[in-house]
């Protein structure tokens, strides 16, 4: 098998007639015609079609049922391939998301790659995750500190556009009095109606607690009853401090209890998707920071004599009002060198 070239024989596909052609591996290549020539059927319907097939061959039935395979082309045969992608013609989007992998939809592939395949790991010792049972997850929760306010809840709807009022519904027949829709809690008798073209969170309250030796079976009970309502995951969101702990029956650290991971899906891994996106940048890789060297260019001044640089210091200016009430607030002068200020 050649290793420095792809050797094509007997290539008819479409409007080819019986070619044989050889292409340099780890060059340039370009193939030139004119229109109808068959450029487009060698690169793409031949030589692409064949690496791909063999590639998605190579797969375990379970990849394959994901993955849409070529028809085998009519060539006599191709040799020195390897697996390939294929970038079609196409005008190249402004998005700032847009990568490599994207634009060559390679990116595609691999989400569904990871998704499928992957090993979820520990975050914070690198081991992998397994499941978790209810009593796993109530001796997590029965190590929190004494005193502690939590919420069991359970969520029914994640990150998915709709009305969903047939939840709500559904909710009070049960029993159910709170629900917590976007982060804010609720009754259910006055919960507000939901924009049909926004991706909302619904997670309904199932109990509200305070730690402690007392809690007996009520928290196990708790959590079996979010456990059915949501699948196979209970939220426990810590009052004081809006904290919420995610608890799996699928993914959880052995060594670190309190890393519990979702369900691993293709949307975790997209960055244009707000469950895989960094929450930092959003998935555009940068952040805009305040550089105080740049609002402050000269700390030898004072406020007073325009240290900050865009605000247009006047002694009966709005913004010199503003920070001459922050000041006596905060027991210091306008007048004094920013250099000689604390943080």
């Amino acid at each position: 098998m050649p290793q420095d070239r792809i050797v094509v024989h007997g290539a008819r596909e479409h409007n080819l007639k019986n070619i044989d052609v050889d292409i340099p591996r780890d060059k340039l290549v370009v193939i030139t015609g004119l229109s109808g020539s068959g450029k487009s059927t060698l690169a793409f319907d031949t030589i692409f079609a064949e690496g791909q097939r063999r590639y998605v061959e190579s797969l375990s039935a379970y990849a394959r049922q994901f993955l849409g395979q070529m028809e085998k082309p009519d060539v006599d045969y191709i040799d020195g391939l390897s697996p390939a992608i294929s970038i079609d013609q196409k005008g190249v989007t402004r998005n700032p998301r847009s990568t490599v992998g994207t634009v060559t939809e390679i990116y595609d592939y691999l989400r569904l790659l990871f998704a499928r395949t992957g090993i979820p790991h520990c975050p914070l010792c690198g081991r992998p995750v397994s499941s978790q049972t209810v009593s796993q997850m109530v001796d997590s929760i029965m190590a929190l500190p004494e005193g502690t306010r939590f919420m069991v809840l359970a969520p029914v709807v994640r990150g998915r556009k709709g009305e969903y009022k047939h939840v709500f519904e559904d909710a009070r027949k049960a029993g159910y009095v709170r629900v917590r829709l976007d982060g804010r809690v609720y009754p259910l008798e006055e919960v507000p109606d939901l924009d049909k073209n926004k991706a909302h969170d619904i997670e309904i309250v199932v109990d509200r607690l305070v730690s402690g030796p007392e809690l007996g079976n009520r928290v196990a009970d708790s959590l079996e009853t979010a456990l059915k309502l949501s699948g196979d995951i209970v939220l426990v969101n810590l009052v004081d401090t809006n904290e919420d702990r995610v608890y799996s029956e699928r993914y959880s650290c052995p060594v670190h209890p309190e890393v519990s991971l979702e369900q691993v899906e293709p949307r975790s891994f997209s960055f244009n998707s707000p469950h895989g996106a960094c929450p930092d940048c959003t998935g555009l890789g940068t952040t805009l920071e305040i550089d105080p060297d740049l609002v402050i260019p000269n700390r030898h001044l004072s406020i007073e004599e325009g240290a900050i640089a865009a605000w247009p210091m006047t002694r009966d200016g709005y913004y010199m009002g503003i920070v001459e009430s922050v000041a006596r607030h905060y027991g210091f002068s306008t007048s004094q060198p920013v250099e000689s200020l604390d943080e």
